[in-house]
């Protein structure tokens, strides 16, 4: 079969897919509801097998499904403008010591052995003492306006970079499997010409992640930091019109990165940050309308406004994501419980890697991510 066919058979099977995602688990996994930790409203697993095989996960299997991740890592990174405090920042490095993007791949063989693929945050790549690699961007943060530098992976150096980037990755048998992109911005957004520029702004940087063997990049929403809400109306049922804008803005615009990154072996994500994506029912609206296998979600375990939204608006996204998830501990969360997060995954018929994205809590980042990869391979 042609690739124009196959692409058009991908796209025709996609609403069939997602009408019937998370009905049941399909063949390639076998799960088990019992143990102590076991949910009768999820059907949670203590156990995964494989379909035929009639066993448990291996150690190496399980360790085939988690990344390692630097954003819990971001304080060590040499010059690059982090939020945190001079004295976290100090204490990490003095731990842990100071390197690059470039480092990574060792420090990730050598802080979690067997682990070789990564999720690889977009704001820590690039040689930050080569400004040629680098484009200045102004952006809009709660009314203050910032200048930042951002990595350009379109520029010479910058691909000379990511060149360097991909040896080092074949030197050292890692693999980026997903990159945490926050460079494209107003992909949803009003003006024309702004979400225009976003979305070259991702097809770069696709380009980009091609080049290192990506299987998926996220895309922020833009627009708005919190969704428009609802008009009153005293005569009729409330509308939200301007939501229904941003949401039909976002739709074209993934439509048009997913083509480009099917085009490229790339899947474009969505992750439940803020705007649109807070809600998880704007997700799987995006994804349902793009109706495209190069666009999914990828859910994030804690980034979400209520308690509530914690296991239930991850149970609503699981069965739209297949390739990347952040298994996530925040402390703002009385109990984020990782395992049930993951089992919520598993009952959806996931079958892609769980990245361990430590946020906030009790442990540095490297000691947090340690406990993540306990807590998944625990639930595996």
């Amino acid at each position: 079969m042609d690739k124009q066919s196959t692409a058009g058979s991908a796209k025709a099977g996609r609403r069939g897919f997602l009408k019937s995602a998370g009905a049941g688990l399909a063949g390639s996994l076998i799960l088990n509801a019992t143990g102590p930790n076991a949910s009768a409203q999820e059907g949670a697993p203590e156990s995964i097998t494989h379909a035929g095989a009639g066993r448990p996960l291996t150690d190496k299997e399980k360790i085939a499904r988690i990344a390692s991740n630097t954003w819990p890592i971001r304080y060590i990174f040499k010059s690059h403008a982090v939020m945190a405090a001079p004295q976290e920042v100090e204490q990490m490095k003095k731990k842990y010591g100071e390197i690059t993007m470039l480092d990574f791949p060792d420090f990730t063989k050598q802080q979690f052995p067997g682990v070789y693929q990564m999720d690889l945050f977009s704001g820590l790549f690039g040689d930050a003492g080569d400004d040629s690699m680098f484009v200045t961007t102004t952006i809009n943060v709660n009314g203050s306006t910032h200048t930042m530098r951002e990595f350009d992976p379109a520029s010479a150096s910058g691909k000379k970079w990511l060149e360097k980037m991909s040896s080092k990755m074949v030197a050292t048998g890692t693999k980026c499997h997903h990159i945490s992109n926050n460079a494209p911005r107003d992909i949803c957004e009003l003006d024309t010409e702004r979400r225009k520029a976003g979305i070259e702004v991702a097809k770069k940087w696709l380009d980009g992640a091609a080049m290192l063997g990506a299987k998926s990049m996220r895309v922020n929403s833009g627009g708005p930091r919190i969704a428009p809400t609802p008009v009153a109306d005293p005569s009729s049922y409330p509308k939200n019109d301007a939501l229904a804008q941003y949401l039909t803005n976002c739709i074209e615009s993934f439509k048009e990165m997913a083509d480009y990154g099917g085009k490229l072996g790339v899947k474009v994500t969505l992750e439940n940050h803020w705007g649109l994506t807070a809600s998880p029912t704007n997700i799987r609206i995006i994804v349902e309308e793009v109706n495209n296998p190069f666009c999914e979600a990828s859910p994030d375990f804690c980034n979400w406004e209520h308690e509530y939204l914690l296991f239930h608006g991850l149970q609503e996204l699981a069965p739209y994501a297949h390739t990347n998830v952040h298994a996530k501990y925040w402390s703002r969360w009385k109990n984020p419980d990782v395992q049930r997060n993951v089992r919520i995954m598993l009952n959806a018929n996931y079958t892609g890697l769980f990245a361990l994205e430590y946020e906030e809590g009790p442990w540095d980042g490297v000691e947090g991510a340690k406990y993540l990869y306990r807590e998944v391979m625990a639930a595996l």
